[in-house]
């Protein structure tokens, strides 16, 4: 095994994450590589890094155009390759060309990039090692009427997956045989659009489950071990909103044996560098394997704040074949962590996203609040990409303490020129049931009716009020104005 020291590192992603990378590079001493599209010119991760160089042309190919990545890698005379998230994170062909042209990718091997990218290869493998996976088929569905013939035998409701994709699209839930065509036809279009692959897999579908990852983290030498669970069972459409670790209310041994479950799995698999394996638990507490990430996830941020680990910088010593650190019995958690995804969009249109520019812009702070973004007063959120503006990370030592940091630090949370998601996190914050640690997946879907988001008019208009004041202090320090109080 060649043990390399990485001086430089291209990171092939853009916002917040890029900014992340840039701030784990620094302390590792490693100087950092940006690119990005004509959009992105005024990225705040683009003055940060060290060196950068713009790709134009599509604002979205820029960044997935990786014989173009790679040779700028080259001409900037970099060692490594860090993909974020997204992208071209979780594409084998990317992270093998980076091998044959002598850069480190910083991931997994391309071999488990492309099992864990295959979701019924993937599922095969977990269920001959041992793993619970859901009933279902071993191979792609492409047929509408063979489709039709597999899910009557599974027995409704069924879920229609993507075979190549993640990230809640391609996905469709089928309750009954009758609108069974409608959402093939659905979730194939939808694979199409974003993977380019029409092949589907169809599985029972469990009603009400409880969606558990479990973060791993392994070298090249054998050694693996979890870094605790994260519940991420509040979601829309298969797309993750709210974060937490650990989740609050999984029965322990539940939870030992997803830890368990997860790490021979990877251990027996040869799996190395950070990853997060995905299971439903459903009413009765059984665990079904669901999918494996072969990246660092969005909410990332969770498990560091309770387990003290960084995992970016995990990453790049991993990928310099250094051997882990510490052992499992090393690793102490603390407390309670949550995320929230503040996003560019209009929870009472839909969810409708909304692109412009960022005018005001106040964050929370104070002990165990966390922002991780790449927001500012005057920068411009454009439509190419994915409506995230940045995560709101609190901490406290029990969940109640956590839940209380969080109703404090969204209602500092102001955002003008566009409209943001923060209404909607400032009611489930104060919903009962999130409270008390009660949800699953289809928490959001419940209790949307029911929440007031129209209530909080009177909160926005507090944030005009926040935005002039704002203003009328740059002004006084414009013009030098002397204020008494």
């Amino acid at each position: 095994m060649n043990n390399k020291k990485i001086n430089k590192v291209l990171i092939a992603n853009r916002g917040e994450i890029a900014l992340r990378i840039i701030r784990a590079c620094k302390e590792l001493e490693i100087k950092s590589v940006v690119i990005f599209s004509e959009v992105d010119v005024e990225g705040i991760w683009v003055r940060k890094a060290d060196e950068c160089y713009p790709i134009m042309g599509d604002p979205l190919q820029a960044y997935l155009n990786y014989d173009r990545i790679i040779a700028l890698a080259l001409k900037a005379n970099c060692d490594a390759i860090h993909p974020g998230y997204g992208f071209l994170s979780e594409s084998a062909e990317f992270a093998e060309a980076c091998g044959k042209n002598g850069i480190i990718f910083i991931g997994p091997k391309p071999e488990h990039i492309a099992l864990f990218g295959d979701k019924m290869a993937s599922k095969v493998a977990m269920k001959q090692i041992g793993v619970p996976v859901l009933e279902g088929t071993d191979e792609p569905v492409l047929d509408k009427k063979e489709g039709a013939k597999i899910a009557a035998e599974i027995g409704f409701p069924v879920i229609i997956k993507a075979a190549f994709g993640g990230g809640g699209r391609g996905m469709r839930i089928v309750m009954n045989a009758k609108s069974f065509n409608d959402m093939f036809d659905s979730a194939q279009n939808e694979s199409i659009k974003y993977f380019g692959r029409s092949e589907v897999f169809i599985e029972k579908y469990v009603q009400n489950p409880r969606h558990i990852e479990v973060q791993i983290i392994a070298d090249k030498y054998g050694n693996v071990v979890h870094l605790g669970d994260r519940d991420c069972s509040i979601q829309r459409r298969h797309q993750k909103v709210i974060e937490i670790a650990p989740s609050p209310r999984l029965n322990e041994a539940v939870r030992k044996e997803l830890y368990r479950t997860s790490t021979k799995a990877m251990f027996k698999l040869g799996y190395e560098s950070v990853g997060t394996v995905e299971f439903l638990v459903d009413e009765q507490d059984n665990i079904y394997f669901i999918e494996m990430n072969t990246r660092v996830q969005v909410e990332h941020p969770v498990t560091e704040v309770i387990s003290g680990i960084d995992l970016i910088q995990r990453m790049i010593e991993i990928a310099e074949g250094d051997k882990l650190r510490f052992l499992q019995e090393d690793i102490k958690f603390r407390g309670y962590a949550i995320e929230f995804r503040i996003n560019s969009e209009d929870p009472q249109k839909n969810f409708m996203p909304s692109a412009g520019t960022i005018t005001s812009y106040i964050t929370p702070g104070g002990p165990g609040v966390r922002i991780d973004s790449s927001a500012y007063a005057g920068y411009k959120i454009p439509p190419n990409y994915d409506s995230m503006i940045g995560k709101l990370i609190v901490s406290a030592l029990d969940w109640e303490g956590a839940v209380k940091k969080a109703r404090r630090a969204l209602d500092e949370f102001y955002i003008e020129g566009v409209v943001s998601n923060i209404p909607l996190h400032r009611e489930i914050v104060r919903d009962k049931d999130f409270i008390a640690g009660n949800f699953t997946t289809s928490y959001l879907e419940k209790k949307m009716d029911l929440f007031n988001l129209k209530a909080v008019d009177a909160q926005a208009e507090e944030e005009k009020k926040v935005g002039y004041i704002a203003k009328l202090i740059a002004s006084i320090k414009e013009h030098k104005i002397n204020v008494r109080s």
